[in-house]
């Protein structure tokens, strides 16, 4: 495939994916670069019946279509809307309803739900390396705290927590985050790589597990002066700003990673309204992959190079309604 028959803009989309044969060979390109392998068996002695648009193995004798073992397997849906929806969340930096989804591509709303959950499953990353190294590499940490305030909730269920924190302090860590989820997040300041993820709570030792499972041993840490970041010199140079004084101190601030906080937030409040934390998880996979994969001067990264990278990572990823809704403990596939 040339790269000049990339479609570069949303328009472009809609044209070039207008004819099927295009989409599954467009996908197929990207699934299999070496040679079309068969899903089932991993050979490569396969035959395309064109009629069907499908192919079958010569090895296994079954049968597979470009979806096999895809986010898009045992959709109905076409091809062409699932390309659509992908490139609309990969480059709508507010990120993009499933209300939107519904109206610009004519599927049901629970239909439109459900695709943006297999396509955030797709901008996951399977593996990371661990951040910062190299000679004291810079890394920032910071948690934060995602849900809905007490003024904005219906009624009964403010009266309701409020009944739930009676007897706590009034400026107490259940009182300030009653309701709430926990993030934790790292930005590796020269990569400009952010990993984030949802953590039980933020004592001190679970953020010091994912510190150490994820940031080099003697890499430079900076971060707030929280207490749960306490004897982090043992093994990082760690160096604390205190946000009561000001937010920056010469290099000592996390002002990259409260940025990334910033763009979440403003997501999830404007355009995807309320989140269940069963699942914030996938929204931080596809903010991250927004914001990792952004044009910077040494990662000049394109809309099309977002689509295409995430139309690559489509293969082996399986996700069922019924675990999606939390009906089943494991995947099917």
């Amino acid at each position: 495939m040339a790269n000049q028959d990339i479609p570069n803009s949303l328009i472009e989309v809609i044209r070039y994916f207008s004819d099927v044969d295009v989409c599954i060979e467009f996908v197929a390109y990207l699934r299999w670069m070496e040679g079309t392998v068969c899903p089932h068996c991993e050979s490569k002695n396969v035959g395309f019946l064109k009629t069907r648009r499908i192919w079958k193995c010569r090895g296994c004798r079954k049968q597979f279509s470009v979806k096999t073992g895809t986010i898009f397997e045992e959709s109905p849906i076409a091809l062409d809307k699932w390309l659509m929806a992908i490139w609309l969340v990969v480059n709508c930096k507010n990120g993009i309803s499933s209300y939107e989804i519904a109206r610009d591509l004519k599927v049901t709303q629970k239909s439109a739900w459900f695709m943006l959950h297999r396509i955030r499953l797709a901008l996951k990353n399977g593996s990371w390396e661990k951040m910062g190294g190299g000679e004291g590499g810079a890394v920032e940490i910071d948690e934060t705290f995602v849900g809905g305030k007490l003024r904005n909730m219906h009624k009964s269920r403010a009266k309701a927590l409020k009944m739930g924190m009676q007897g706590q302090p009034a400026n107490s860590y259940h009182t300030r985050h009653a309701n709430k989820t926990a993030v934790f997040g790292i930005l590796d300041r020269e990569s400009r790589q952010v990993r984030a993820k949802v953590v039980p709570n933020v004592k001190r030792e679970t953020l010091q597990n994912e510190i150490l499972k994820n940031i080099h041993h003697g890499s430079a840490v900076y971060s707030d002066q929280a207490v749960a970041y306490d004897k982090l010199k043992e093994n990082y140079i760690h160096e604390t700003v205190n946000h009561v004084n000001a937010y920056v101190e010469g290099n000592v601030h996390t002002n990259g990673l409260e940025n990334f906080w910033s763009l979440m937030k403003r997501n999830l409040a404007g355009t995807y309204v309320a989140v269940e934390p069963f699942h914030l998880d996938a929204y931080l996979d596809e903010q991250m992959f927004r914001f990792n994969n952004r044009a910077t001067k040494d990662n000049p990264l394109n809309d099309a190079d977002r689509f295409m990278l995430a139309v690559s990572q489509i293969s082996g990823k399986r996700l069922t309604y019924a675990e999606l809704t939390g009906k089943v403990s494991e995947t099917a596939f």
